[in-house]
């Protein structure tokens, strides 16, 4: 194997937390699952759209893992890694599927658009991912933006209520952080409903405690979150 292939290969590794079993189901995804579950898409192409924090990373890896599928940053992705793309293609082990994650910030546009092209002649398939779909204008290129408004589209909404629950639940125990139940019903009474807003809160609620040395409790939480925390949930101030 080639140190490029070799490479490669490494793509294909990911963080524990990416897991399939870490993944929580919901109505709010079951889109998006529906579609990774099938064996063809139109054009060989699908892109995940939604908000921040909504799974589309964590779909993205655990389809990579299970069909051994290389992975890209959109920001990372330009002339070279066609290439290596290209290169190993023409190995004695065809790619099959390739993943790029984070469609918003996308820098080369030429070269994703040579993937396409190649990909269409080869049948390979592309699965994608952004913030926004592509239909709503954020590329140049017309050749780019034609062949993506052709791309099938999913949408990925907010978590519902009960997938948020059990969402903050899984932050917690991810970064190994023990919270009373109560400090964790009131978080979830109090954050937005945005599966972005709790995946910040329990990052700012881990380096808090971490500095302070202290555990985690409603006063910290007011302290750190306060830009995130519902109006109501702020102290009152007294008369």
């Amino acid at each position: 194997m080639s140190e490029k292939q070799a490479q490669l290969t490494l793509d294909f590794q990911h963080k524990s937390r990416f897991s399939k079993r870490s993944f929580i189901n919901g109505s709010s995804n079951a889109s998006a699952r529906t579609w990774l579950s099938r064996n063809s898409w139109p054009e060989n192409r699908l892109w995940l759209w939604g908000p921040p924090g909504t799974g589309k990373t964590h779909l993205l890896q655990i389809w990579s893992q299970t069909h051994h599928v290389p992975f890209y940053e959109a920001s990372e992705f330009d002339h070279a890694k066609l290439s290596e793309i290209l290169e190993f293609d023409e190995s004695r082990t065809p790619i099959k599927a390739i993943i790029i994650d984070h469609l918003d910030d996308l820098k080369d546009e030429v070269s994703l658009l040579h993937l396409i092209n190649r990909a269409y002649q080869k049948k390979i398939k592309i699965l994608m991912a952004a913030r926004q779909p592509p239909a709503w204008g954020r590329f140049t290129l017309p050749d780019l933006t034609s062949r993506l408004k052709a791309t099938l589209t999913t949408y990925i909404e907010e978590p519902e209520d009960k997938l948020r629950a059990t969402l903050l639940l899984s932050l917690l125990a991810e970064r190994q952080l023990v919270v009373p139940q109560p400090v964790t019903d009131w978080l979830w009474r109090r954050l937005p409903r945005t599966g972005e807003a709790l995946v910040e809160a329990v990052s700012r609620l881990d380096q808090a405690a971490l500095a302070k040395g202290v555990s985690i409790s409603r006063p910290l939480a007011l302290e750190v979150l306060a830009d995130l925390l519902n109006p109501e949930s702020q102290p009152k101030e007294e008369k």
